[in-house]
C-alpha cells in the first residue's frame, strides 16, 4: 500500500533555504552548475551549517512521535540529485527526520507542489516563490542571511505573519496604494463587519490549527502573532477576520507604521513572513524571514508605494 501525506502539515523547503549553501551558490553563480557540482560533491562528507529556515523545520519536526507523524519536511530544489546527496547527509547528521526529496537540476520546481499537496515552500529564489504563489501556494523568499538566535524557546514554535497581502488579500493594500491613508481607513471602516478576501498565508494557519490544539503539556507547542502596520480604527476588520474563519493567534499588534522589528526582537520568532522588502530588511536582522512575493506591492513592473 502506498504511504500518503493527507492530513499532514507538508513543508517543501529548498536546500539553500535549510542549510548554509551560500558560499556553494556563490560558485554557482560565478560559473556554472558544473563547478556547483563538483564542490558539493567534493564536500559530500562534510555537514552543511544549519540555514535560515533549519530552527523552524527542527521544531516542526518536533511534533511527530513513534506513533503520529503529524508534519512532512520535503526538500523541493534546484539542485541536481547528486548534490541532494549532500542535503540528505547534512541532514541524517543532524539528525533531521526527512525522507523524501525532488531535485530539478535547475528546473523551477514549484509544479510539484501540488502532487506533495504542501502548505508551505521556502525557497531562496525568487522566480520559483512567485510561481508558487501563483499556483495558490503559501511560499516565501527566504532572507540567507537572517539573523538566527540558537535554542531560543526550544518547547515552542513561534511564528509571525503580516495581514494584508500575507493572510489576507491584497484588497485594502490596493485602496491604501491608489488612494492614500484616510481612503483606508474609510473603506476598512464602512467594512468592518465584512471578512477579509484570504490571502495567501491562510490556508497555512489552517493547516496550523491541529498542531495548536496540542494539550497543555505537550512538548511542542505553537504561538503565533498578527504583526501588522494597520491601526485602529482598521484594526477591528482584522479581527472579525479571523473570527470569522474561526481563526485563533496569539498575539496581534496593530502598529500604525511602527517598525515591526523592534517589535520582533520581543516575540522572537521561529520565522516571520510580510510582504513588504522594507519590513523584511529590517526583520531579518532579528531572526529568520520570509518575503511573501504577493499583493500590489510586488506587482512586475507595477507601482512600487512605499511601505506602510
Amino acid at each position: 500500500m502506498s504511504k500518503s501525506l493527507e492530513g499532514k502539515l507538508v513543508v517543501a523547503i529548498s536546500s539553500r533555504a535549510l542549510f548554509d549553501f551560500e558560499e556553494e551558490n556563490k560558485v554557482f553563480e560565478d560559473s556554472d552548475d558544473r563547478a556547483y557540482m563538483d564542490l558539493q560533491l567534493s564536500r559530500l562528507d562534510v555537514p552543511a551549517k544549519p540555514g535560515v529556515a533549519y530552527p523552524l523545520v527542527k521544531k516542526l519536526l518536533a511534533f511527530n512521535t513513534e506513533t503520529d507523524n503529524r508534519v512532512a519536511v520535503v526538500i523541493l530544489s534546484r539542485n541536481d540529485p547528486v548534490s541532494g546527496l549532500r542535503v540528505f547527509r547534512s541532514a541524517q547528521e543532524a539528525n533531521l527526520q526527512l525522507e523524501r526529496g525532488v531535485f530539478t537540476r535547475g528546473r523551477n520546481p514549484y509544479p510539484y507542489l501540488t502532487s506533495l499537496g504542501a502548505n508551505l515552500f521556502l525557497s531562496a529564489k525568487e522566480e520559483d516563490v512567485r510561481a508558487a504563489l501563483n499556483a495558490g501556494f503559501a511560499a516565501a523568499r527566504v532572507y540567507p542571511d537572517s539573523a538566527v538566535a540558537a535554542d531560543r524557546h526550544p518547547d515552542e514554535i513561534r511564528i509571525a505573519f503580516d495581514g494584508d497581502a500575507v493572510l489576507f488579500s491584497d484588497e485594502a493594500e490596493r485602496i491604501y496604494a491608489a488612494r492614500g491613508l484616510e481612503a483606508f481607513q474609510a473603506h476598512e471602516i464602512e467594512r468592518a463587519a465584512i471578512p477579509l478576501p484570504p490571502g495567501p498565508f491562510k490556508p497555512l494557519l489552517e493547516a496550523l490549527k491541529p498542531l495548536q490544539a496540542q494539550p497543555a503539556g505537550a512538548p511542542m507547542r505553537v504561538r503565533t502573532a498578527l504583526v501588522t502596520a494597520r491601526s485602529a480604527p482598521a484594526h477591528e476588520r482584522a479581527i472579525r477576520t479571523l473570527m470569522a474563519w474561526n481563526i485563533q493567534v496569539d498575539e496581534a499588534m496593530f502598529l500604525g507604521g511602527l517598525e515591526k522589528a523592534d517589535f520582533l526582537r520581543e516575540f522572537e520568532p521561529d520565522f516571520f513572513f510580510d510582504d513588504q522588502t522594507g519590513y523584511c530588511d529590517t526583520a531579518a536582522r532579528v531572526g529568520p524571514t520570509g518575503h511573501v512575493v504577493s499583493g500590489v506591492k510586488n506587482e512586475v513592473g507595477g507601482p512600487r508605494p512605499s511601505d506602510r
